[in-house]
């Protein structure tokens, strides 16, 4: 049995050697790098070839790969790299990497044609400049032999080890049984439809609600399907931390069922999670765990990979042992484990670690996305951007060396984009060229001073640096999906201000491709209806996979009523707050006990429950803050105590919303005070009428679905199990429309009043 590796791949590992130096940077993107890549080959003679597929064998090392170029005429093998900055300034220890690249290749087409020496050239791009920048060496087969041998016995040892390991962990996956007696109600459903479609390739959307057990009944088919479906990786992504340990829970569970720890699995936090020096830049001369990094790496790779749960701690725990970065050991190490357990980003990012090494490696990836009702806006969010002009305004204030002229002229573009804007918010069809850039002009100004003196750029400028830069890569994207719009405010001496925004609509294009590079991706929720909602604006191939898993609870578990005589909307909500004081103090007495209860703003909690507090203030009561950080949300957890009694106010779509888990008395009704739909402001109108002009329903798109989630997601905090008992009270005479109570889980038997 041979052990494949890819020639990126094998160089990362054999011939990275020094500091951690990020300050060559910003790298181009993924599409400019594939765009310069094609530049340059444009500009080849008629019999160059481009993307030369290679691959060579030494001992039971198969290496294999894409050459980017060879020139025929010159007999030159070229390795392209884009670049943003002065090429003077890349460390050393980068350019050897790209050698060593240049060179494995180079020996891999040597073979193959039977050449005795060949040029090997290196080619740098300047994404901004377009200037190219060729170095070449020439070198006969003999050496080029030599070196790629070189390189293969280093990663040998580490390969055979590895494919010891696959063989071990194969076999403990084929004889891994589900952990429990039986599965769930449902349980076995999900398991058996996701475990179908990852064997033929489409994806799944599943809908299953809580008490079904979603995180094992979704891990367990796709860690059986390893090995039949040769799978390289499994990724497990969520939108909140929560989600990660129920996920680290599940494996664990998993792996001791096994009965064997060949499995590896690593969880992924955010870099300043994970950062041990926040006040330290990622190089040598900042950061003491940057410093030599790639030389202490061997040996933290090589006690990370005998642990089988790289959970957070346990990563730090390695990393520190062996002085180097936790973050970018982490990062190293997904490419050595089997399931990666992280947030939806690294996937769906347009800069995702996860999609970019299954790419480079082309690695056959099984996704699940938990919560996926979340990945609508944080894909909006991935791909949008935003630059404030009081940043600008205090930047030219500060007058930062070389920058002024550059600085005024993209203010006075700035400017100009609402010169004749009367209204506070304006929403336009394109970003204009002339701001456009003026904004690249900074941009690369800004550069090239940071590429001179990395370490004596003003973190003000350096701020603006990168929002401008994110701004820039999103502008690329802008087309019908979007919307450019122009907030304006007053500023200091009643100097108008703007804020400008790219905003993604709909995501479907940029995370429809994530979808299909996968073997199968499944998304899964207790809310993914309407389900065109999600395909629509997730861009899910057109053979996805559908299933509504049935509830395994009872109608007469929960008590949902609709309160339809009070109103919640805007104008009506002075007049609701004494009522729903009185509906909450009836419901508490009849039956004492933890409730919660749901607003749609944090000026609306607050006015119900100052006057709860007047009127009866014995009824213990507990309030979310705009801001709380993670112990002052454990704090207001904490209050559900078993048998417990009171109520805790919360905003609808909040922290406290969803991805809460209170079985049992801890939790034994819910209060939900209002439709749930998005705030209408200029904004969402926006998005209304895109939508509508996209999909035909721009209300529906808009408003009622977010908002009726959000409802359905909160109720489902109540009855966590098969024997938990609650009441639901639903408060607004919209809760009464028949294309509302239509979206409503199909156990839910309701009452209206």
């Amino acid at each position: 049995m041979s052990y494949s590796v890819a020639v990126r791949a094998l160089c990362e590992f054999s011939a990275k050697v020094g500091d951690l130096d990020l300050r060559f940077t910003p790298s181009p993107t993924a599409q400019e790098g594939i765009a310069g890549h094609r530049r340059v080959t444009a500009r080849r003679d008629a019999d160059y070839e481009a993307e030369v597929a290679l691959q060579g064998q030494y001992q039971s090392l198969q290496v294999r790969g894409r050459a980017d170029g060879y020139d025929p005429a010159r007999n030159r093998l070229e390795e392209i790299k884009t670049h943003r900055g002065d090429l003077a300034r890349q460390p050393a220890n980068h350019r050897q990497l790209h050698w060593a690249q240049a060179k494995v290749y180079a020996w891999l087409l040597c073979q193959a044609r039977q050449l005795p020496t060949i040029e090997v050239a290196l080619v740098y791009l300047d994404v901004d400049s377009d200037r190219q920048t060729l170095i070449s060496e020439q070198h006969s087969a003999d050496d080029l032999q030599r070196f790629f041998e070189t390189q293969c016995q280093c990663f040998l040892a580490w390969a055979q080890a590895q494919e010891q390991r696959l063989a071990e962990r194969d076999r403990g996956l084929q004889a891994m049984g589900f952990p429990y007696g039986q599965f769930r109600q449902g349980q076995r459903q999900l398991a058996e439809t996701l475990y179908k479609a990852v064997s033929t390739g489409r994806c799944l959307m599943a809908q299953a609600s809580t008490g079904i057990g979603k995180t094992l009944g979704t891990l367990f088919p796709l860690l059986k399907a390893m090995v039949p479906q040769q799978l390289d990786k499994l990724y497990f992504l969520t939108a909140k931390t929560p989600g990660r340990a129920l996920a680290l829970d599940a494996l664990a569970q998993l792996t001791a069922a096994a009965a064997q720890p060949a499995l590896r699995s690593l969880e992924l936090i955010a870099r300043d999670k994970a950062c041990e020096y926040p006040g330290s830049a990622c190089h040598g001369e900042s950061c003491v765990l940057a410093k030599g990094f790639y030389d202490r790496l061997p040996a933290a790779r090589e006690a990370a990979a005998a642990l089988p749960m790289l959970n957070r701690e346990a990563l730090r725990e390695v990393a520190l042992a062996h002085q180097v970065c936790p973050y970018y050991l982490g990062q190293e190490m997904a490419r050595w484990v089997d399931v990666v357990v992280a947030d939806y980003n690294y996937y769906f990012d347009a800069h995702a670690l996860l999609f970019g090494l299954a790419q480079a490696n082309q690695w056959r990836v099984a996704v699940l996305v938990d919560e996926a009702h979340n990945l609508v806006d944080r894909g909006r969010g991935m791909y949008s951007a935003s630059l404030d002009q009081g940043q600008l305004m205090a930047l030219r204030q500060s007058k930062p060396e070389g920058l002024g002229s550059a600085l005024e002229r993209l203010n006075r573009q700035w400017n100009a984009l609402y010169k004749d804007q009367r209204a506070p918010y304006q929403a336009g069809e394109r970003l204009p060229d002339a701001f456009a850039q003026a904004l690249q002009q900074c941009i690369g100004l800004i550069q090239e001073r940071l590429n001179q003196t990395p370490a004596g750029i003003d973190p003000q400028v350096l701020q603006f640096f990168y929002q401008a830069l994110q701004f820039s890569r999103v502008a690329e994207l802008f087309d019908e999906h979007y919307l450019f719009d122009v907030s304006v405010r007053d500023g200091p001496r009643k100097r108008r201000l703007a804020t400008l925004c790219l905003r993604n609509v709909v995501p479907a294009r940029l995370l429809g491709p994530r979808m299909r590079a996968a073997r199968s991706v499944t998304l899964f929720s207790a809310t993914l209806s309407p389900r065109q909602y999600y395909a629509d604006l997730l861009g899910m191939p057109a053979d996805t996979a559908w299933l509504d898993v049935a509830a395994p609870f009872r109608a007469e578990q929960l008590d949902v009523r609709i309160i339809s005589q009070i109103s919640t909307r805007y104008q009506q909500r002075q007049a609701s707050l004494a009522p729903i004081v009185e509906l909450i103090a009836e419901q508490y007495q009849r039956q004492p006990g933890n409730y919660l209860a749901f607003f749609s703003s944090f000026e609306y909690l607050r006015q119900v429950a100052g006057l709860l507090a007047e009127r009866y203030p014995a009824l213990p009561r507990w309030e979310q803050a705009a801001g709380m950080d993670e112990a002052a949300r454990q704090g207001f957890l904490q209050r559900f105590v078993p048998d417990g009694q009171g109520i805790g106010f919360a905003v609808l779509g909040g922290a406290f919303g969803e991805g809460v888990d209170l079985p049992g008395t801890r939790l034994i009704g819910a209060f939900v005070a209002t439709l749930g739909l998005p705030q209408v402001n200029p904004v969402n109108e926006q998005f209304k009428q895109r939508l509508g002009r996209q999909f035909g329903a721009g209300f529906d798109y808009a408003y009622l679905y977010p908002g009726v989630r959000k409802v359905i997601q909160a109720a489902g905090r109540v009855i966590r199990g098969d024997q938990d008992r609650g009441v639901l009270l639903l408060i607004d005479e919209r809760f009464a429309e028949p294309r509302v109570q239509q979206m409503f889980p199909n156990w839910w038997q309701t009452a209206c009043e």
